[in-house]
């Protein structure tokens, strides 16, 4: 049951993603929605919640460009891209912005 779960998960993201890029680039908030809320709502795998002031105090201390680099290559727990591979880096790089904006 979970793995159907799952892949109805995948494929439903995937398929809103593949009509989202259509349109043009996502916005940061849109990308958060739809990729990154899976673990940054819930603290999945050590993901920062989003507004959690603290524990993103030390996050953002490391720098933009580590924040960055750290959402496209991975960083412990959070796979290349947060698995959004269908995201260009400069829509990861606005959803860091969009997460560090809510999270300060």
């Amino acid at each position: 049951m979970k793995t159907v779960l799952s892949g109805l998960l995948i494929l439903g993201l995937t398929t809103t993603s593949s009509v989202a890029n259509a349109a043009g680039p996502r916005s940061g908030e849109d990308i958060y929605a739809s990729k990154c809320i899976a673990c940054h709502v819930s603290g999945a795998g050590g993901a920062q919640k989003l507004g959690d002031k603290a524990a993103w105090a030390p996050v953002i201390a490391k720098g933009i460009d580590v924040l960055y680099t750290s959402t496209i290559s991975g960083f412990n727990g959070m796979p290349a891209k947060g698995l959004c591979f269908d995201c260009t880096d400069d829509e990861l790089k606005a959803a860091v912005d969009y997460m560090v904006e809510q999270s300060q």
